[in-house]
């Protein structure tokens, strides 16, 4: 105890009030000697960097609980790493950095029952640079990023529903088609689709 607190600068006090508070997991104990390991001492960082950016320690208790009940990378993935995508390794005070007081248990909750995060050990992994990004700028504009999430899963929604129209309608008149042709189609179509209704509607906006 006395190693790990020395090496993450802070008091063994503080440590056992961290303990106390479960903010730390339990070390591995073998017969009197408890070991504590590198993921103890990425929490204790983790903490010491969140508290830095004003999150109480509430808040933080918080935060941990929803990393600890999210799903790991590997099922979020399931067949596999995305094609195109590009997914992001953060930290969790890189994210809470990302989105600021926006960063809340509740939003973390939401993005990982949506698939947006997943956990991987002691890091945070967004299954896509673009859709971060986009999030991030939505967020700094003034959309409150629970606004973000919940127009993020009709999207996904939608989504799921053109992507099955596009393989069945492949599928049933050729069979035997390769479908990674399929993609550069498919995007080209919803493309030229969202563009062309976003003129209809930003022309409808704009009629008095």
């Amino acid at each position: 105890m006395e190693e790990l607190a020395e090496l993450a600068g802070i008091t063994v006090r503080t440590l056992r009030f961290y303990r106390e508070r479960k903010l730390l997991p339990p070390p591995r104990r073998e017969g009197r000697i408890a070991w504590y390991d590198s993921h103890h001492l990425a929490r204790l960082r983790t903490i010491t960097a969140l508290l830095e950016r004003g999150h109480t320690l509430n808040a933080i208790a918080d935060l941990t609980e929803a990393f600890e009940s999210g799903r790991d990378v590997g099922e979020v993935l399931g067949l596999g790493e995305p094609t195109e995508e590009t997914p992001v390794r953060l930290t969790p005070e890189a994210l809470a950095d990302y989105f600021e007081d926006e960063a809340t248990p509740e939003n973390l909750a939401a993005a990982l029952d949506l698939g947006y995060l997943a956990t991987d050990g002691d890091e945070i992994v967004h299954i896509s640079r673009r859709l971060l990004d986009v999030s991030a700028t939505l967020v700094r504009q003034g959309v409150p990023l629970a606004a973000v999430l919940d127009a993020g899963k009709r999207v996904r929604d939608h989504a799921d529903a053109l992507a099955e129209l596009f393989t069945t309608t492949i599928r049933t008149h050729i069979p035997d088609a390769d479908l990674t042709d399929l993609r550069p189609l498919a995007k080209s179509v919803i493309e030229a689709e969202v563009s062309l209704a976003l003129d209809r509607h930003l022309a409808t906006l704009k009629t008095p």
